[in-house]
């Protein structure tokens, strides 16, 4: 048994896959000491067999054809990392059908097509690992599938993109605008060159809806849930944030009230002094709230070559233990039972209750806050205070902020939709909801 060599194809040699060709590499001595076994990559498949990845590689271990890894029959693992929805998707139903397990980064493919791939995982009994779609670093996969399995969890948050904390961190910090900060993060890297996926929110729903998957046996779609990304934050918002005691975050949330499910993504102010709201730079962090140990924040690095690869390895790893005990299905790959994984009603997000931070741009004359806050309380929307601050940018009025009491966001919607027709409103009105 201790000879075991456990054979891998690899599907994707870009940035996270060089990153685990090296971690494999490097980390040989320690890996065998504790699998009691080899890890032998044995193809490589990439469509550029070119480009040095700055990691060494035998030679022959290089394909630009995905089917020569399939169609060996001495592979044991696939590891996907070419991301999108295809030809992953294609790629991972292929290594499937060949009787091979599945290690994946791709938080993507799995959100939209978990039915599919994860019936496949199933009926062949075979595992897939996927660690490293969410939080890279962070095992809270691992944990929710069985750290946290007895567990009756009613809270998940994230702070799951690192490219959207950078950019709020670096605004609330440094009090530097939108486009400053998100051109520095392309500059250095922690932003692509069409950063649409992170800063407008899709990147963290495609995580939360695998977390509520693994927490509540949830099966969720992307069109059916709120959200919202950053781009329309602006340094004032930061800086009224702070005077309020707070801080902006991109937050994915999913609650359970037993009943019905709040799923969502969209700025959100934490209160200051909480754990979540010192989350910063590209940093991650979720947190858990159940039953037993009412709150965990798990934190770490949710993105790069070497916390994402360390991550791919830890699947890796795990699944070569199955592998060389004979273990099939001792993990459910949904956490849930495949059966058990069902719709569950979703709360409309007009339907969810929250404090609320609104920003009006109005004129600067008496009579104005009267008038705003008789349309709130028209509207059962009490506030907790109010800031007016000096005369704003030329044609915007002045700035005037208040903070609400908790309120159903219909009522919100339907009372700034009113005062945004009002002739003292120079600008339309902006809210943040507020997570205490």
């Amino acid at each position: 048994m201790d000879n075991k060599t456990i054979k891998i194809g690899l599907i994707g040699f870009g940035t996270i896959g060089a990153g685990v060709v090296k971690i494999i590499s490097q980390s040989r001595e320690t890996l065998e000491k504790r699998l009691g076994a080899s890890l032998e990559l044995t193809k490589i498949a990439d469509l550029d067999i070119t480009t040095d990845r700055g990691v060494a590689v035998a030679p022959g271990i290089l394909t630009d054809k995905a089917d020569e890894i399939f169609d060996d029959p001495e592979i044991d693992i696939v590891v996907e990392l070419v991301g999108g929805y295809e030809p992953a998707r294609t790629f991972i139903l292929k290594a499937l059908a060949a009787g091979k397990h599945v290690v994946t980064a791709n938080k993507a493919l799995l959100a939209k097509h978990g039915d599919e791939i994860f019936s496949a995982v199933e009926d062949k009994h075979l595992n897939i690992g996927f660690e490293a779609s969410v939080g890279g670093a962070i095992p809270i996969i691992r944990s929710l599938k069985e750290a946290m399995v007895a567990n009756d969890i009613g809270v998940i948050e994230g702070i799951v993109n690192g490219t959207a904390n950078y950019i709020l961190s670096k605004m609330s910090d440094e009090d530097c605008g939108f486009e400053m900060a998100l051109k520095e993060a392309q500059e250095k890297g922690f932003a692509e060159a069409d950063p649409t996926f992170d800063i407008e929110g899709m990147d963290s729903a495609h995580k939360i809806i695998l977390l509520a998957r693994l927490a509540f046996g949830a099966r969720i779609a992307m069109e059916e849930i709120c959200i919202e990304g950053i781009s329309s934050v602006t340094p004032e918002d930061i800086q009224c944030a702070r005077e309020f005691g707070y801080r902006i975050k991109l937050l994915a949330v999913a609650k359970f009230d037993g009943q019905a499910l709040d799923v969502r993504v969209h700025p959100a102010m934490i209160p200051a002094s909480h754990s979540m709201a010192n989350i910063n730079g590209v940093l991650n962090a979720v947190r858990v709230c159940d039953n037993y140990m009412e709150e965990n924040i798990l934190v770490g690095h949710g993105a790069g070559a070497l916390p994402t690869g360390s991550a791919v390895v830890g699947d890796i790893v795990e699944i070569s233990r199955n592998i060389i005990s004979g273990a099939k299905d001792r993990l459910p790959a949904q956490s849930y039972q495949g059966k058990h994984v069902r719709k569950i009603p979703l709360k409309n997000i007009e339907s969810v209750e929250s404090e609320y931070f609104l920003r009006f741009g109005v004129l600067d004359q008496p009579g104005v806050l009267s008038k705003i806050s008789g349309i709130l309380g028209d509207h059962s929307i009490g506030i907790e205070s109010v800031i007016q601050r000096g005369r704003g940018p030329q044609g915007k009025g002045v700035p005037l902020i208040i903070m609400t009491h908790l309120a159903v966001e219909k009522n919100v919607r339907d009372a700034l939709s009113e005062i945004d027709h009002l002739e003292v409103v120079c600008q339309k009105a902006n809210f943040i909801r507020v997570e205490n």
